[in-house]
């Protein structure tokens, strides 16, 4: 892979040397060394997958000044539609797939054509979409429905030599949307929408086209989370993304890697970085054995203080 691919901002960097750092001395002050193994770095890496591809197709929206409180429920719609075409016929993986990211897509087409056209405010439309979403999956499904065959299930945990598909993925998906993001000409007008939106347009940027873009990328993007957690499970549910609080917390890793809310900032491996924190923080928890409501508490804690951290580095530079 080229290395401008791979390259990253400096406080991604930092924030992913830092959840590193985090994760081995709490290894090694809880006593669970084996976690230090290349099995345990791996379960960690494994561990942020789903949030981190959710986390990418946000920052696309986020840069350009809006936002998707949909994801979450679409992350089960993409489940639920791949396990129920496929049924765990092999032959059925592809349709599965294209279905699934199809219908995510179009999803995202519609949450932008609704902000874009129809002028409707995104927390308002995305939200609402969300909410017809769940409304749909809880009407046409009570449980787990159909099932993957077992080679579809190389995708959650199969190998591409020492690598584990699922990291190899998240890696390449990641320096993809930090190629498009730099090196094309609707990247720079997502960065040029979400930093001054009517300069944008007198600048001959197509507002409405770039916006509806941007969330297309979004609704990809819970879609392939969806695709990636139906073949961890080996099914999808109606209440795996809305369970797993998607929505909210991919704006969150998004911020804290240094996407800024208003628009106009950041980029993909931040957002990597921030799954990666989260992915972290859950591990750490786990190897302390703090209680569920207690880790919610200090999740909350940390999340505020990494944001208001990252808020001041952001006015200090711009000083």
């Amino acid at each position: 892979m080229p290395r401008r691919l791979l390259k990253q901002p400096p406080a991604a960097v930092t924030l992913m040397v830092s959840s590193l750092v985090l994760f081995v001395v709490v290894a090694v002050a809880s006593g669970n060394l084996r976690q230090l193994t290349l099995a345990g770095l791996t379960g960690l890496l494994d561990r942020m997958v789903p949030l981190a591809l959710v986390a990418i197709g946000q920052t696309f929206v986020i840069i350009a000044g809006s936002i998707d409180l949909s994801v979450a429920n679409l992350v089960s719609v993409a489940a639920v539609t791949t396990s129920f075409v496929m049924q765990g016929r092999s032959e059925m993986i592809v349709p599965g797939c294209a279905l699934a990211l199809t219908i995510a897509a179009a999803i995202g087409a519609i949450n932008g054509g609704l902000i874009a056209v129809a002028r409707v405010n995104p927390f308002i439309a995305t939200l609402g979409m969300g909410l017809c979403l769940q409304g749909l999956l809880s009407t046409a499904f009570s449980n787990f429905a159909g099932s993957v065959p077992h080679a579809f299930e190389w995708l959650a945990y199969g190998f591409a030599g020492p690598i584990q598909a699922p990291v190899l993925l998240i890696v390449l998906l990641t320096a993809a949307a930090s190629l498009v993001l730099r090196n094309t000409r609707f990247g720079a007008h997502l960065y040029g929408l979400g930093g001054n939106r009517e300069s944008a347009r007198q600048s001959g940027v197509a507002v409405n086209r770039v916006l509806i873009g941007a969330h297309v990328l979004s609704g990809l993007g819970a879609g392939v989370a969806g695709v990636y957690l139906a073949a961890r499970l080996g099914s999808g549910a109606p209440w795996i993304g809305r369970d797993g609080v998607y929505d909210l917390q991919s704006i969150a890793v998004a911020v804290i890697g240094g996407t800024a809310l208003a628009g106009g900032r950041g980029g993909p491996w931040g957002s990597f970085a921030g799954a990666l924190l989260f992915a972290t923080l859950d591990a750490s928890f786990t190897m302390l054995d703090i209680d569920s409501f207690l880790q919610q508490v200090l999740r909350g804690g940390i999340v505020v203080a990494a944001v208001a951290w990252q808020a001041r580095r952001i006015v200090g530079h711009v000083a």
